[in-house]
Parts: structure tokens; sequence; C-alpha cells
């Protein structure tokens, strides 16, 4: 078997199991997901750590997934201090106070409906498209909605486990 690593990934796979679990759970706050993610460990490459995520993510209770959630601040309101968060919602950074006010309206909307943020993996998008994205879901089966959910988190995942592989 031939192996990848990346410098960040080897320094992944070499760290106590502890602060390995603070490294997963910075990525994703479900501890289900880190444990299951963290019991693979080492991995020859970054393809084997987004392999292991996507199937603690599929594993995810309800439960499990409201706790991943609960990292997440909603969007427009990214956690203060938290570079992670500011640079993943940039989309809504330069947004109108229009866009912003409507974006805040409408998290309170889905909030009441789904028991939770709404979650979008917003690396990338606009602020009207993350408004777009969230006027759509608005109207989803929780069931749809928490797939859905399922889905981002699992964009999310991999976008914040390239980036823990890659750094040096």
């Amino acid at each position: 078997m031939t192996t990848s690593s990346t410098p960040g990934l080897t320094r992944f796979n070499t760290l106590p199991a502890e602060e390995a679990a603070t490294v997963l759970h910075e990525v994703c706050a479900s501890t289900a997901w880190g444990s299951s993610v963290l019991a693979h460990r080492p991995y020859g490459g970054p393809e084997a750590l987004f392999s292991a995520s996507d199937a603690a993510m599929a594993e995810l209770t309800t439960e499990d997934l409201a706790e991943a959630m609960a990292g997440h601040p909603p969007i427009g309101r990214p956690k203060p201090g938290d570079p992670t968060s500011s640079r993943e919602q940039r989309g809504m950074a330069g947004a109108s106070e229009e866009l912003k006010a409507e974006m805040l309206e409408l998290n309170l909307a889905y909030q009441e409906r789904f028991g939770h943020v709404f979650l979008i993996c917003a690396t990338g998008a606009t602020g009207e498209q993350m408004r777009d994205a969230v006027k759509a879901r608005i109207g989803n089966s929780p069931e749809q909605e928490r797939e859905i959910v399922r889905a981002e988190l699992g964009k999310i995942n991999r976008i914040r486990l390239t980036r823990l592989a890659e750094d040096a």
C-alpha cells in the first residue's frame, strides 16, 4: 500500500489521542463523529481521512446531528474571534444591511420551524445564495432537512479536514 500523507495529516496521525480528539472537535462538534474518525487513525492520505469522515457522518443519529449543529453559529453571525467561522461566512460580510436583516428573520423562522440553526456549507457562497437556500429549504419536511443538513455538514467537514491535512 502506498501512502501520500501530507504534513498536517502526518502531524494529526501522531498526536496523542486526547489532542487529536480536540482537533477533530474543532472540525465537527459531534462526539460520535470525532470518535469514529479518531478510531481509524493513522490515515495514509487525505482521501482515507475523507472516507472515514463520510462514513462517520452517514452513521450519525438525530441527536448526533444536533450536537454537530450546535457547533455552528447562525449564518450572518459568525462566532466573535473565531477565524474559521468568519472565513466560512465571508459571503455575508459584505452583504447590505437589508440582506443581513432578511437573513436574521429567515434564520429565526428556520430555527423556529426546525429547532436548530440553518446550516449550509457557506464557503464560497454569496449572501444572496445563502438567503435563497434558506428560503428554498424552509418548506422541507424535518426528515428532508435532516438529510440536507447531514450532507452540508459533510461538505463543511471535508473543507476543514483539507485544511487540517494540509497545514504544516
